[in-house]
C-alpha cells in the first residue's frame, strides 16, 4: 500500500497528516509519500522554498516514519495543486490519498477553485479528508 498526503502547512493538512498516522500504524503501508505544492510565478515560489521545507521537515518529523518509508518532496511544475496532487498519485500508484479541507464560500470556490474538490473528483483512488 502506499499512501500520499497533500500537506501545506495549514491547520487542515496539520488534521490531515494526524489521519493518515493514523492508518500508516493501522496497515503499515510499504510507501508514505508527502508533497508540498507551490504556486505562482517562478520569483514566488523561490520565495516559498524555505517556507515549504519546514513544513516538510515538520511533517516528516511528525510522521515518525524510516527514511525508507517516508518521502517528502516538493511539487514545483506549472500546475495547479489539485493537477500536481492527482498527476502524482497517478505516476507513483498512490492507493489512498489525504488532504486537508478549508472552508470556502461558494464564490470563493467558484473564483479560486478548490484543491480539494479537484483531487476527490479527479484520484484515481480513495481520497480522505478532514477540516
Amino acid at each position: 500500500m502506499k499512501m500520499m498526503i497533500g500537506y501545506d502547512g495549514s491547520k487542515a493538512a496539520k488534521n490531515a497528516l494526524a489521519l493518515a498516522k493514523e492508518h500508516a500504524s493501522a496497515f503499515n503501508p510499504e510507501k508514505i509519500y508527502i508533497l508540498y505544492c507551490l504556486e505562482g510565478d517562478s520569483q514566488e515560489q523561490v520565495r516559498q522554498l524555505d517556507i515549504a521545507q519546514q513544513h516538510l521537515d515538520f511533517a516528516r518529523v511528525f510522521l515518525d516514519m524510516p527514511e525508507s518509508v517516508c518521502e517528502a518532496g516538493l511539487s514545483v511544475r506549472n500546475l495547479s495543486p489539485g493537477e500536481a496532487l492527482v498527476e502524482f498519485a497517478n505516476q507513483k500508484g498512490i492507493n489512498e490519498i489525504f488532504i486537508g479541507v478549508k472552508r470556502k464560500s461558494k464564490v470563493g470556490k467558484l473564483i479560486f477553485g478548490s484543491v480539494a474538490q479537484y483531487v476527490i473528483l479527479n484520484a484515481g483512488c480513495p481520497v480522505m479528508t478532514t477540516r
